[in-house]
């Protein structure tokens, strides 16, 4: 039989009352108390019923995370720390794929699972602002990605603009004229893709260079062999760059195998930005250099932000808070010998 509230109060020579109080860690109790209290639970392994707790207050203790890809390796790392995030707060996290698809998205939006789960962290990618002002569940949403929503819900993400525009100054500041972006995607202009771009267009702007559409790629998806075919068709088709920014780290590391399978030499022949900073950039033959997106802030924030509307906090309606994010130089824009060890 497990360790009871009364059990510690026995121990501790105290009331049940106080030792809830410590539990749920309630700010009027003397360090004194709440040392002897500690103590006790400590002595006797006591763990607190956390599915009891939820349901007193009418919850399930469950929050629930959708996002498009289970293969990204962005989507993987950030759902790991969306889980250590709600732990902090004694939730468990569903984690729900929706491979991208517009009606998965719709399902899931809209209470597909609303009798388990107390609220919803989504990252869209095919969602309209008119799909997310027909919601009519009442559960908490929280939206994840770069998209761009006039809706009434807290969405989280990075200055995608801006940090594309940092890249390619990187790129810039190195000499490089003739950048590449690939990853660009048709219709739907606020999709993720086509703030980068923007950002990609804005910057050699700025610097003083013509944008050179013919050496911007569409590709069908994010994944690395989109990179290695868009990389083909430019070298194909004689768009040699002298530099690439890609939509994400897939796509450039597709790209880079393209480049060094063509004889070419990454970054003396054709420099290479990514985007995500996922684990396997760092690792490669050639480490990729990045735009890094502070992931434990982004599941912070999105986190903290549905715990939130759960509790029913007083809160602006909505909130657009930009998590940072840094460039993190590697060997794909710096010759070994220059950068040192990667990071």
């Amino acid at each position: 039989m497990g360790v009871s509230l009364k059990d510690v109060a026995q121990r501790a020579g105290v009331s049940i009352k106080t030792v809830s109080n410590v539990v749920n860690n309630y700010q009027h109790v003397t360090p004194k108390m709440r040392a002897k209290v500690q103590q006790a639970i400590d002595e006797l392994g006591y763990r607190p019923n956390l599915t009891a707790r939820h349901l007193r207050k009418g919850r399930t203790g469950i929050i629930a995370l959708a996002v498009p890809e289970f293969g990204n390796p962005y989507f993987a790392e950030l759902a790991g720390e969306v889980v250590d995030a709600a732990a902090r707060h004694d939730y468990t996290v569903l984690v729900d794929h929706t491979a991208g698809l517009r009606e998965k998205e719709l399902l899931v939006c809209q209470g597909f699972r609303s009798h388990v789960i107390d609220g919803l962290i989504l990252s869209p990618i095919h969602l309209e602002t008119e799909d997310l002002m027909a919601r009519t569940e009442t559960a908490p949403l929280v939206l994840l990605g770069e998209r761009e929503y006039e809706a009434p819900y807290d969405h989280i993400a990075i200055d995608n603009v801006a940090a594309a525009r940092e890249a390619v100054a990187h790129l810039v500041a190195l000499g490089h004229r003739r950048i590449a972006f690939l990853g660009s995607r048709t219709g739907r202009e606020r999709q993720p893709a086509h703030l980068r771009l923007r950002g990609w267009r804005e910057e050699l702007a700025a610097s003083g260079i013509e944008p050179d559409e013919s050496l911007v790629v569409v590709t069908d998806g994010y994944g690395r062999e989109d990179g290695a075919a868009a990389m083909a068709s430019l070298l194909d088709r004689g768009e040699r760059p002298d530099a690439v920014f890609a939509y994400n780290d897939m796509i450039a590391t597709g790209a880079m195998r393209t480049i060094t399978e063509r004889g070419l030499a990454i970054p003396d022949d054709i420099a290479v930005v990514g985007f995500d900073d996922i684990e396997e950039s760092r690792y490669g033959a050639t480490t990729l250099t990045t735009i890094a997106p502070d992931k434990t802030a982004i599941a912070r924030l999105a986190v903290d932000s549905l715990v939130e509307r759960l509790a029913g906090t007083p809160v602006a309606e909505p909130r657009r808070p930009r998590p940072g994010y840094r460039l993190v130089v590697r060997e794909s824009t710096t010759p070994r010998e220059a950068s040192g060890p990667p990071r």
